[in-house]
């Protein structure tokens, strides 16, 4: 008997010998006709192996049946055969296809042949070969988006039309909240709009198809002399470079043995990811004995990284988002737990996923920078997918979530500034979803469940600040939510769990954080003030709301993570001492709020050691953001605390246009209360020299992403408060962007930044403070930018031009001057080949930060001791 469970036909010897045919002398033959296309990207060397992989597995399954006597031939078995041969066939016809279209103009053309090859391998259903496949779809992605990029494209004609890049992006997401919207718990590193590039729209054609071509020749002699530029200062830091990266491996190794990743505990197993593998252990086991459920090696994901995993109620199936570092597009693998997990289903550009029942699963996929999209897929013997719901409107963002008790899968659907919810029951997965409360301007809402009653997390009502509320689940309309716990003024709400017969709050008032337990049953509240060290806490996974303990970790920059519980039975706060984690002793914190233009208090952290003497003359690096409602990640870095025992000072702005002091924090500073944000920063650099904590020589500027534009901004209207500024990735021409609506996302970020195309006032508005647009000739600090050349969110183009204009206008005023000892700032532009903006790995990361110390280092040093260092750098 087979493993397919048929015995063997009399055509088995030709049926084999046409078998391996296919699998050894049709992959030689393909290889061949692509060698004289002159296809030879870098993933052929992928695409190779993966061809050997698949072909190695092919020959093992069909030697490995079982060979019955004559008298146990059947038709059956022959047939399945022959539909593995002709699928093995298919797959190499869909290959030889997919290939020869990338040298068409075509970029959908070429999708689509790769589309064909992974319906091929979805039909085929070999589980044994998965890494080949996986191997073989790699390098298929990876030669398509080289030849896209490095080869031009083949046009038919004078007129037709060139294609452009075609970019994918993906966030992540925790709990119920998305990147439209950045209520509870939300941190969000970075600008969202896409790297598209378009050139002008003219009537005509030969003149659009010229735009852009200068457009790209442009790009790329500046690219180019930034290479060259980067190439020929980078020796300067090399020593320094070195010794920092030295020491913060050091340090990255001593607390990386000492923490250990978040456990899910369902019932009697435990979850957990280590090191890019999915582990299952006993409860009460030791976790040295635990199974290994994926491996992103094993699958061919090696670049690749876990960023989500679900768990279905019954056990029997998980589900993980695979992300790579170089690019923002993630993949969901499906696997049937089991003595053998084998994988089930792949589902390419997922961005959430939710099991509403045993073997159903609700996913939304993301497509040219937009999640609208709500599918369902079943894992029955019926299975099937099917389109649930489409969201119609470009300003909202599509995501998922199930609520504690499992009773509803929610589908959220988010702008920045209104949202709207419908749910599905668990328990009827099929049945159309319900609308909660239809969408109201302004309004945000978030749903959980306990007992009938909706429990609902909203801005709704006055004042505009979250507040939780109830509802039956029959009258979920907003004139029926009556009022639970309202926040108090200049909170913000950090985070919320629901548990079965309490919630959850994490709270941050004036810089410290507190926990808030709110009781169903006694109907009391009770806050905790956390430790004051700790400004950052990340909240540990809880499947089962039953739990009669709450465990989360609390952080600093400069002080790692420590665990705690919070007992509902005790009601009390236990500290996990699980292994002893060293923390700096010698670091003092202080809180300070500085006064701005109008009078607003804005608070500050400061990080320093204790034993520091003469603290005005310490180096001192600030860090701001101030956009989209997001709070300054303050959580735990090597690089911080390395800085501390050098005697550095950090000091933490928490400006308007963040989520420190709550919604209204961000209101103030968003559209055209932008301005603001920089008049904080400004306040809050002046009052840390006033106070002693270094002077504008010694001082220096950290941002990313959105954070470029206050830290641009102050650049150009108060060069003389810093020496030097670091920034990663920056978004520093806002006009230019949100003039463009044919980028995916900016109508919307109209919500956030203004629409300068429909209103004149906004549009000088942007102009008054858009770092790009007010550059002008003067003496401006020294800037280290880094960028990536395949950021999807950031154009490089834009930072390309910045620095361009940036650099002339210094060396412009250095040559107006002409005065002794004239100082001429550096401006340096690091294109990174790799990485994306969002996430990198613990090497990547390393690099960037090592080579932005020993600038900071250099430059800082070069103020205190000017006769030992050059005037000028090229």
């Amino acid at each position: 008997m087979g493993k397919w469970g048929g015995t063997i036909s009399p055509n088995f010897p030709r049926v084999l010998a046409f078998s391996v045919w296919t699998c050894t002398v049709a992959p030689p033959l393909l290889f061949t006709v692509l060698l004289e296309l002159n296809f030879a990207p870098p993933g052929m060397f992928r695409l190779k192996c993966g061809c050997q992989l698949l072909t190695n597995q092919v020959l093992l399954i069909l030697f490995s049946f079982d060979l019955p006597s004559e008298s146990h031939f059947s038709e059956r078995g022959s047939l399945r055969y022959v539909y593995f041969v002709c699928m093995y066939v298919y797959l190499h016809l869909c290959l030889q296809f997919t290939l020869r279209i990338f040298h068409t103009h075509s970029v959908n053309d070429r999708q689509f042949g790769i589309q064909k090859f992974q319906v091929g391998c979805q039909e085929m259903k070999v589980r044994m070969c998965c890494a080949g496949l996986q191997n073989l779809l790699q390098g298929l992605s990876f030669g398509a988006k080289y030849y896209s990029k490095h080869s031009p494209p083949q046009t038919m004609c004078l007129y037709s039309k060139m294609g452009l890049k075609k970019w994918h992006i993906l966030g992540s997401s925790k709990s119920i909240y998305t990147h439209g919207t950045a209520p509870p718990g939300s941190i969000l590193p970075c600008r969202f709009f896409s790297c598209k590039q378009e050139g002008t729209k003219v009537p005509s054609k030969r003149k659009q198809n010229t735009a852009i071509v200068t457009s790209g020749l442009l790009h790329k002699n500046l690219l180019k002399s930034e290479q060259k530029n980067w190439n020929n200062i980078s020796p300067t830091y090399k020593a320094m470079t070195k010794r920092i990266k030295e020491k913060l491996e050091e340090l990255h190794n001593m607390y990386t043995l000492n923490s250990g990743s978040p456990r899910m505990r369902f019932g009697e197993n435990v979850y957990f990811e280590e090191n890019g593998c999915v582990f299952l252990a006993k409860a009460d086991h030791a976790e040295g004995n635990a199974e290994i459920l994926f491996s992103v090696e094993d699958f061919g994901f090696s670049d690749a990284f876990i960023q989500r995993i679900r768990i279905s109620p019954d056990q029997r199936y998980m589900a993980i988002r695979l992300k790579s570092e170089n690019s923002e597009e993630a993949t969901c693998i499906i696997m049937k737990l089991g003595n053998l997990p084998v994988v089930e289903k792949v589902i390419p550009s997922v961005f959430s996923f939710e099991w509403a029942a045993n073997d159903v699963l609700y996913y939304t996929t993301q497509k040219n920078l937009k999640c609208q999209n709500v599918f369902m897929t079943t894992f029955t013997n019926q299975k099937h997918t099917k389109l649930v719901y489409t969201e119609q409107d470009a300003r909202f963002f599509v995501d998922l979530y199930c609520t504690k008790d499992r009773r509803f899968l929610t589908i959220n659907s988010n702008s920045k500034t209104t949202s709207e919810v419908w749910l599905v029951d668990c328990s009827h997965p099929f049945e159309s979803p319900a609308l909660v409360q239809a969408r109201t301007t302004g309004v945000i809402y978030h749903i959980e469940h306990r007992k009938d009653q909706l429990y609902i997390l909203t801005t709704y009502g006055e004042p505009a600040e979250y507040k939780l509320m109830k509802a039956p689940v029959t009258s979920s309309g907003k004139e029926n939510w009556q009022l639970v716990y309202a926040l108090e003024k200049k909170t913000k709400l950090v985070d919320f769990e629901m548990f079965s017969d309490d919630c959850i709050m994490f709270l941050k008032t004036a810089g410290h954080l507190y926990l808030n337990v709110i009781s169903f049953v006694s109907h009391s509240v009770q806050s905790i003030k956390l430790p004051t060290w700790a400004c950052e806490f990340e909240l540990e996974s809880h499947p089962e709301h039953t739990t009669s303990t709450c465990y989360f970790q609390l952080s600093s920059p400069v002080h790692p993570p420590k665990r705690f519980a919070y007992s509902f039975k005790e009601n009390n706060l236990i500290e996990q001492a699980v292994q002893e984690v060293p923390i700096i002793k010698n670091c003092h914190t202080t809180r300070l709020l500085a006064k701005s233009k109008d009078e607003t208090l804005v608070p500050i952290t400061v990080f320093h050691n204790k034993n520091s003497k003469e603290l005005h003359r310490r180096p001192l690096l600030v860090h701001v953001y101030g956009a989209y409602g997001i709070d300054l990640n303050m959580s735990f870095k090597e690089e911080k605390l390395m800085l501390i025992e050098e005697g550095w000072i950090l000091a933490y702005c928490h400006v308007r246009g963040g989520g420190e002091q709550g919604l209204s924090w961000h209101r103030d500073g968003c559209q055209h209360n932008k301005l603001k944000g920089v008049h904080d920063l400004r306040a809050c650099i002046m009052l840390l020299h006033q106070l002693g904590f270094s002077q504008p020589k010694h001082t220096a500027l950290a941002a990313a992403s959105a954070g470029g534009v206050l830290a641009g901004a102050l650049c150009n209207t108060d060069p003389a408060l810093i020496r030097a500024m670091v920034l990663q990735a920056p978004f520093i021409d806002v006009l230019n962007t949100m003039m463009k609506t044919h980028l995916p996302l900016t109508i919307e970020e109209q919500e956030e930044w203004g629409n300068p195309l429909e209103d004149a006032k906004c549009m000088k508005y942007i102009k008054s403070y858009c770092p790009y647009q007010n550059i002008k000739p003067q003496c401006y600090p020294s800037v280290f930018i880094t960028a990536y050349e395949n950021d999807e969110r950031i154009p490089l183009t834009g930072i390309l031009q910045y620095v361009q204009k940036l650099r002339k206008a210094a060396l412009d005023h250095a040559s107006r001057a002409r005065k002794k000892g004239n100082r001429i700032p550096n401006i340096i532009l690091d294109v990174q080949a790799n990485g994306s903006h969002c996430d990198s790995s613990w090497e990547h990361s390393l690099n960037e930060v090592a080579r932005h110390l020993a600038f900071l280092n250099r430059e800082l040093e070069e103020a205190s001791y000017p006769q030992h260092h050059s005037k000028s750098c090229k």
